[in-house]
């Protein structure tokens, strides 16, 4: 299946939590989109990586999303060489996005920013013909593809964003799909160890940062992204 937008995430709810809204606009919109996690987040204080699995399927369900995978990296462990890399290649080569997004650049969790950076790595080398790859399961032989473009959504800390996607009419579709990780985030009536993103000042945070994005481009909630190289638009008009 080729996807038109291909999502990573080092940890399952990472994508929803920082481009929830993009997703459910451009699936909205007609686009295949898929999310791949790199890792079950199997480190988390919270929760169980069977629990996250189950929390990352309704979640996808919720935004309507194509596919999703998870490659089952080491959480908190896995780095930017050879094998990783290549690992990621194949799923860039299987779905062949026009379109990457991922992890933040600069974050307080040490595998966004790394993720991020394995991410951004992974789609220039698929590029390469001299990169063999096959495809898990079957064995075929893949063919070289490169995005057009890798942007990484905005996460823990508050990043200037190179340009902002206004999500005014998906905001909720975006809290139901974080709300789906009940395990994670907060609920009052569990019982598990407080964690800096179990508080319900984080829940709220999510919200804020949104209408704030949209507060400073005119809408009324937004989500920020950071890209790697040059946005740019064929007429003045595009911008809004």
């Amino acid at each position: 299946m080729k996807l038109d937008i291909l999502v990573f995430g080092a940890h399952p709810d990472d994508a929803e939590l920082g481009a929830g809204g993009t997703i459910a606009k451009e699936v909205a919109a007609g686009k295949k989109v898929g999310i791949v996690d790199l890792t079950r987040g199997e480190l988390g204080t919270r929760g169980t990586p069977e629990i996250r699995d189950k929390e990352a399927a309704k979640a996808g369900e919720i935004l309507g999303i194509s596919i999703r995978e998870n490659l089952e990296f080491a959480d908190g462990f896995f780095v930017n060489d050879r094998p990783h890399r290549l690992e990621v290649i194949r799923m860039i080569r299987k779905y062949r996005p026009e379109i990457v997004l991922c992890n933040a650049i600069d974050d307080r969790h040490i595998d966004h920013a790394r993720g991020a950076k394995l991410v951004s790595d992974a789609c220039f080398l698929s590029g390469l013909v001299k990169i063999d790859t096959k495809m898990t399961g079957s064995g075929e032989w893949q063919e070289p593809w490169r995005p057009k473009a890798v942007y990484h959504y905005i996460q823990w800390k508050n990043l200037e964003p190179d340009f902002v996607l206004d999500v005014s009419r998906f905001i909720e579709k975006k809290q139901e799909a974080i709300l789906a990780y009940s395990s994670q985030f907060f609920d009052p009536k569990s019982d598990e160890p407080e964690t800096p993103i179990s508080s319900k000042n984080f829940l709220d945070s999510v919200n804020y940062r949104a209408r704030d994005l949209g507060r400073l481009v005119g809408v009324d909630y937004a989500e920020g992204f950071t890209t790697e190289r040059y946005v740019a638009v064929k007429s003045l008009d595009d911008l809004i």
